[in-house]
C-alpha cells in the first residue's frame, strides 16, 4: 500500500516505522521538508515532501499533526485529499483534560467538513507515541485494541489493515458521528493517567460481566 503521512512529529515516526517494516511504500511529507527528509531516512522511508505531495501520494494519508492545525491543513489540501483515506490520530484535549470539541463537532467532522471529498477514519488516538513505538504493543499477553470510526466500509478496511500492521487490533467503534466519542474517551484516560496516576484499565469489567455477573455465577452465588 501507498501511504502519505503529514507531519513529522513522534506518531508520523512511530505509525509510519510499523508501516515501512510492514513492507508499506510511506513518504512523509512537512512543511519543513528538511525534518521531512531526516524522517524518511530515519524510517526507510520510499521518499520525502511537502504536505501537498504526501496528500496527494498513495491511498491512505496520516494526518499526523496537533488537532489545533489539522482541520486548516485539510482545507488547504482538499482537491489533494480528493479519494483519499484520511486517518485522523489527534486529539483535542486543552489545558486541564478539557475536551476542545465538547460544544461542537469532533475533530474528526471537522476534518470531514473541511475536505469532504476524502474517507475520514478516526484511529490512533488513544494511546502515547510511545505505546505506538512498540513492536508489537502487547499488554498482558493481549494486543493492544484499536477503536475505528468511518462512515467509508473500504475506507475502514484499509485502516483495519494498518492496525494490524501495527501489531494491534481493530475494534468497530461505529461511524463518524462516534470518533467524539473516541475523543472523550482520550480526554477522560489522560485526565486519569497523567492528572490522577490512575490505571484506567481498572474502570471496566470483563466483557463477560459487561451486562451483569454471568448467569451460571448468578445462579450459584450466596
Amino acid at each position: 500500500m501507498r501511504i502519505g503521512i503529514i507531519g513529522t512529529g513522534s506518531m508520523a515516526d512511530a505509525l509510519g516505522t510499523h508501516w515501512v517494516r510492514a513492507g508499506h511504500e510511506v513518504l512523509i511529507g512537512g512543511r519543513d521538508e528538511g525534518r521531512a527528509a531526516a524522517l524518511a531516512a530515519r524510517m526507510g522511508a520510499a521518499g520525502h515532501g511537502t504536505t501537498r505531495a504526501a496528500a496527494g501520494f498513495g491511498d491512505a494519508v496520516l494526518l499526523a499533526l496537533p488537532y489545533e492545525a489539522g482541520a486548516a491543513v485539510a482545507g488547504q489540501l482538499g482537491d489533494a485529499l480528493r479519494g483519499r483515506v484520511l486517518i485522523d490520530c489527534s486529539n483535542p484535549v486543552g489545558p486541564g483534560f478539557v475536551l476542545l470539541t465538547g460544544g461542537g463537532p469532533s475533530a474528526a467532522r471537522r476534518l470531514a467538513d473541511a475536505a469532504p471529498a476524502a474517507r475520514i477514519v478516526k484511529a490512533f488516538n488513544l494511546c502515547h507515541e510511545d505505546v505506538w513505538r512498540m513492536d508489537p504493543p502487547v499488554f498482558d499477553g493481549r494486543p493492544l485494541a484499536v477503536p475505528v470510526c468511518g462512515d467509508d466500509e473500504s475506507a475502514l478496511d484499509v485502516v483495519r489493515e494498518l492496525v494490524k500492521d501495527a501489531g494491534c487490533e481493530p475494534f468497530a467503534a461505529g461511524g463518524l458521528e462516534r470518533a467524539g466519542l473516541v475523543e472523550a474517551t482520550a480526554a477522560l484516560f489522560i485526565g486519569l493517567w497523567v492528572g490522577e496516576g490512575a490505571d484506567a484499565r481498572a474502570i471496566a469489567p470483563p466483557l463477560a460481566y459487561a451486562a451483569g455477573r454471568p448467569r451460571a455465577e448468578a445462579v450459584t452465588s450466596p
